[in-house]
């Protein structure tokens, strides 16, 4: 991903990193793309219709190995998740539990999530849109290629329906603190911490086994959640 919408492929703010896919991941992939795979295309997404019914649409940035997504929507049966994801294992992985648990609401696209919100998902669409645990990029010289960047902001909060949430975690403190001064500096989103900053760990966000064992080893974790005003128009 880049750190600006109108030049995507200019920085890249993830490795493809070539993994072999184990054999679960694997069937999971052949097996499920069919049904919850979404090839990409540069044109909206009906999402009523890929889906088959209405429900508040969310979409998830970076989902890794997907498991929160998937304990998210087995919770929330009646939202719209859709994942995307550059990590064929990690596709391969989700799909695979989509297909274990029995869910009908998740969807997964394979592609940069620039490219996507630019061209698949229409403005002001969407209810929610969740990145966790994104690439800190933790030295100076390469934290121009973190996501979280002024455009990209812009990018996010235009396919925000007013009233949408923006809901950002991560492990390392120094990316939380640009988070916030980025995501404050949008006029467009309201700080949903009384204090301005972070929040307590929305009861909706799973704790993942990285977290956990993070919180063993005394890591922190930090939680932005953020709303889009209601008097801006998409």
């Amino acid at each position: 991903m880049t750190d600006s919408a109108q030049n995507p492929r200019r920085i890249k703010s993830f490795v493809l990193r070539a993994g072999r896919m184990t054999e679960a991941q694997q069937r999971g992939f052949d097996e499920g793309w069919t049904l919850w795979g979404v090839e990409y295309r540069p044109e909206l997404l009906d999402f009523d219709e890929l889906f088959g019914g209405t429900g508040e649409r969310v979409l998830e940035i970076g989902f890794g190995m997907g498991q929160s997504l998937l304990d998210m929507a087995a919770a929330r049966p009646t939202a719209q998740y859709l994942g995307v994801e550059v990590h064929r294992p990690g596709v391969g992985r989700l799909l695979h539990g989509v297909q274990e648990r029995g869910l009908s609401n998740i969807r997964a696209i394979c592609h940069d999530a620039v490219e996507v919100l630019e061209n698949c998902i229409a403005p002001g669409s969407l209810q929610r849109i969740q990145i966790y645990f994104p690439d800190p990029w933790h030295k100076k010289r390469h934290n121009k290629r973190r996501l979280i960047q002024p455009v990209f902001t812009e990018l996010l909060v235009s396919r925000l329906a007013p009233s949408g949430v923006l809901h950002l975690a991560t492990d390392w403190e120094p990316y939380a603190e640009h988070m916030l001064e980025v995501l404050n500096a949008n006029p467009s989103l309201e700080n949903c911490s009384p204090d301005g900053d972070y929040v307590p760990r929305p009861k909706e966000r799973p704790l993942t086994k990285f977290e956990l064992r993070g919180q063993r080893l005394g890591h922190g974790v930090w939680d932005l959640l953020y709303r889009r005003g209601s008097d801006t128009t998409p």
